[in-house]
């Protein structure tokens, strides 16, 4: 069962729909389960901080929630002033002539203490969205793509058996110049799924604003009509190449009307050529495919006399944003209450690793893959780790320590060795010990540092003596060595020997007793 969406969570998804994807407030109160007026509210914050979606969206919770409830006094009464003209100025464009600057320079004469013009802009187009009654599906340049899996699957045959294989056909396409990318894969399993949306990507060279899935198992967990709930590992990814993930609504044709025209023609231009032929890979199958998705793509559209590939490389392929350097690594996700010594115990591995002291008792989502973890809380990446499978060992940043801990990290075990040497043999085989009864030498080092105080109060002739006790009885600590300092209670009292009986043929044994 999906959790459950957080206050902050659903005020970060209206920004990005919003900001990022440019949506109104219907589709957005649809996608998020809420109101439209909640997702004004949201929507007016966030334009009243200012701020861009680029700006706010690595900030943490609390960080956004405080710059977002910051309410200049006069904005309410300036807002309403503007709102009162949005149905006087969509009268006006529609006469000939007449433009939003115009318009501006119009309102910005009787209130010169009024919006910019970008603000005015923005107010107006956000106000005349929100009064669409159906959503326009013109897409725009570099807005959104659409990905599916084809209901037909194709056949791949075992060179050695014979056996035949079925496998899955995905198909994407772009909204504004319906360029098309099939391939081929064994099956709809999360990671390949990921890995073959990662390929689209990779074909248009670009990355675009919205990603609009199917309701796929690989991809949603929960199929809703408001709240379709996206895996965790889906929403890393769009994480990473710094997208929005809208799944298609369920009976709602018109969501992926564009993706099932391009499963129609895959059936048509591509499927029907290769139907007589045989396949023996993956990689072969895949290699006929796309030779006709090439005719496909270049052939001229016939309302628009340009072809897919020509209309991709004029007004879409620039509209993209451009593709990360690294391709995304597929991660597993957990979490954890962060130690009372600013370590985070990964269960995987059996190991510590630091995080900044101020999340101390904190619960931390971990983000992990073979070779290295990332460590959140509140959508805030805090810490950053090579991966270390060493078993009950302890990985440390200095500027994860406080001050006080810093002090103490510039200690080693060949330190305080040294330091024994210089008070005998016997407190430097102490010490040795000392540093040899913990798991890691580290958690011995505030011992030593006792050890080292005592040196204040105590001669050495003193300390010698008292390390001679400690060892001989075995008690290898700094609470036994302050106590018998303390105590002056260094000499060893041995216990005496006990008298061993001669043997008499008299004396019965516990024999004669069963």
């Amino acid at each position: 069962m999906p959790r459950k969406r957080t206050q902050m969570e659903t005020i970060r998804e209206v920004i990005k729909l919003h900001a990022k994807a440019g949506m109104g407030y219907r589709p957005i109160s649809e996608i998020c389960k809420i109101s439209k007026t909640s997702v004004g509210e949201y929507v007016t914050l966030f334009r009243r901080s200012g701020l861009s979606y680029e700006q706010i969206k690595d900030m943490d919770d609390p960080s956004i929630m405080d710059i977002l409830l910051q309410k200049p006094s006069h904005e309410k009464e300036r807002y309403e002033k503007l709102s009162s003209y949005f149905d006087y100025f969509r009268k006006e464009l529609s006469r000939k002539g007449v433009t939003l600057e115009l318009l501006w320079h119009e309102y910005n004469e009787r209130h010169p203490d009024g919006y910019s013009y970008s603000r005015f802009c923005h107010h107006f187009q956000m106000w005349d969205k929100s009064q669409q009654v159906s959503m326009h599906m013109e897409h725009k340049a570099g807005e959104k793509m659409f990905i599916d899996f084809t209901g037909t699957k194709m056949e791949i045959v075992d060179k050695c058996t014979g056996e035949i294989k079925e496998v899955e056909v995905f198909i994407s396409i772009l909204g504004s110049s319906q360029y098309i990318y099939v391939e081929v894969v064994e099956s709809q399993q999360k990671e390949i799924f990921l890995k073959v949306t990662e390929d689209a990507l990779h074909f248009y060279e670009g990355v675009p604003q919205v990603i609009v899935p199917d309701c796929l198992k690989s991809a949603v967990t929960k199929s809703d009509k408001f709240e379709p709930g996206l895996n965790e590992l889906y929403h890393d990814f769009a994480r990473h190449y710094q997208t929005v993930i809208i799944p298609a609504r369920p009976k709602h044709p018109k969501d992926k009307s564009l993706v099932e025209n391009a499963v129609r023609l895959f059936y048509q231009r591509i499927l029907a050529r290769l139907r007589n032929r045989m396949f023996f890979s993956i990689e072969e199958l895949n290699e006929a495919i796309w030779q006709l998705l090439e005719e496909l793509n270049n052939r001229k559209l016939s309302k628009r006399d340009k072809s897919r590939k020509e209309l991709f490389e004029q007004i879409e392929k620039e509209a993209l944003q451009k593709l990360p350097i690294e391709k995304y690594q597929l991660k597993e996700f957990a979490q954890a209450k962060v130690q009372y010594n600013h370590h985070v115990y990964f269960k995987a591995d059996k190991h510590y690793y630091s995080v900044p002291y101020e999340y101390t008792g904190k619960t931390v989502k971990i983000c992990y893959t073979p070779y290295e973890l990332e460590f959140y809380y509140q959508n805030r990446r805090i810490a950053f780790h090579q991966r270390d499978y060493r078993n009950y060992k302890y990985t440390t940043k200095q500027e994860h320590r406080p001050d006080s801990h810093r002090f103490k990290s510039e200690w080693n075990a060949e330190r305080f060795i040294s330091w024994a040497v210089k008070n005998g043999p016997n407190l430097k085989e102490f010490i040795e010990k000392l540093l040899e009864s913990k798991e890691h030498p580290e958690q011995a080092y505030n011992a030593c540092m006792g050890v080292l105080s005592l040196k204040k109060r105590y001669d050495k002739e003193k300390m010698e003596k008292a390390a001679v006790k400690a060892i001989y009885f075995n008690q290898i600590s700094y609470r036994f060595l302050n106590n018998i300092l303390k105590n002056n209670r260094l000499e060893i009292q041995k216990e005496p020997q006990q008298v061993k009986l001669p043997f008499h043929g008299n004396i019965r044994g516990k024999e004669i007793y069963k």
